[in-house]
């Protein structure tokens, strides 16, 4: 049985992790990169193709080579102010290659597909956790992009025999857990990435980008979620899709929130060190709060999460940034998860 995927995006943080779990699973694996944000040093299984999204006819070929079962479809941009600086950019990036890669599926007859999206479709709601049917209301050209993705491909889906699983992410972090993985874009904006970039003196301080959100200490609060158990999803719902189940929309969180002072201490007592931290205006488009109902992927997956421990993912996180330092990382391993 022919068991080929395209992972598009693959080379990335999230999409890396992705592949290195379905080349351990049995899966070939063909990853199609820009490498813009990405980096050929982390597609640890399959082939690494170097291509746009943007560029139809390079992807059609790479189509007419393969027999893809399935898409996993990870490649976008995904910076909450740079898409409120550069809304055309994200909208060509995250909406328009969206539906060139629909156009390739439908004309090459490939009918599993799996989307990346994000809980800034959400925006600022006033339920928390929010579950699958909350109203999508997203603040940013990001989430906009990201949604106007959705409907292209839940309206395709009903013209068509595609069968889709869409997972709403919330914010990711760690990294793999045996050190081999791990977030290496030199701009990543991810607070915990950031924080233990400030931790090892990378950078010269932490930034609270509001400090005056209606919480209860002021600092947004996000739902984070473990890469490793991000990617199992991917896998399950692969899964899911190959048994013929319908299409589905899916959080991808643990239900529990964080602000960012919460983070930022947690950091500073796990690293050892009390780094500078400075209080900043809101940034546009970030909403206050935002907590994820995970209940559906669990009953309809059987997606069970394995590190839903904040320090866990602070752990592996400043143990692969230590690890690239070249600094000794088994400290971390071994103490206990809180």
């Amino acid at each position: 049985m022919k068991n080929t995927v395209l992972v598009t995006g693959g080379a990335g943080y999230i999409g890396s992790h992705v592949v290195r779990q379905l080349g351990l699973a049995g899966y070939d694996v063909v990853v199609y990169d820009n490498c813009s944000t990405g980096s050929p040093t982390s597609v640890l299984h399959g082939k690494l193709i170097v291509g746009d999204l943007a560029d139809s006819e390079h992807l059609y070929q790479v189509f007419s080579k393969h027999e893809f079962i399935a898409v996993l479809h990870f490649a976008a941009s995904l910076i909450v102010p740079e898409s409120v600086a550069y809304p055309l950019d994200y909208y060509a990036n995250n909406t328009r290659n969206t539906l060139n890669l629909l156009r390739c599926c439908s004309v090459m007859g490939v009918n599993q597909l799996i989307f990346s999206s994000t809980a800034a479709v959400y925006g600022e709601t006033d339920e928390n956790p929010v579950t699958e049917s909350t109203p999508t209301n997203p603040i940013n050209p990001y989430g906009r992009s990201k949604l106007m993705s959705e409907w292209l491909i839940r309206d395709y889906g009903v013209s068509s025999s595609l069968r889709y699983v869409i997972l709403r992410y919330f914010n990711v972090g760690g990294a793999d857990s045996s050190g081999c993985l791990g977030q290496i874009s030199p701009n990543a904006t991810h607070l915990i990435k950031t924080a233990c970039d400030t931790a090892l003196k990378r950078k010269p301080e932490v930034r609270i980008y509001g400090t005056d959100f209606p919480t209860p200490d002021g600092t947004g609060i996000r739902d984070y979620i473990h890469v490793e158990d991000l990617a199992t999803a991917h896998l399950d719902a692969l899964s899911y899709l190959e048994k013929g189940g319908e299409s589905l929309v899916l959080n991808c969180g643990y239900g529990q929130g964080y602000s960012v002072r919460q983070v930022i201490e947690r950091v500073k007592a796990i690293s050892g060190v009390d780094f500078p931290v400075i209080s900043a205006p809101r940034r546009v488009g970030d909403p206050a709060c935002v907590v994820a109902c995970a209940n559906k992927i669990c009953k309809v997956l059987g997606w069970q999460a394995k590190h839903d421990k904040l320090d866990e993912i602070i752990y592996t996180t400043l143990a692969w940034e230590m690890q690239r330092d070249g600094l000794m990382s088994g400290l971390f391993h071994s103490q206990k998860y809180r």
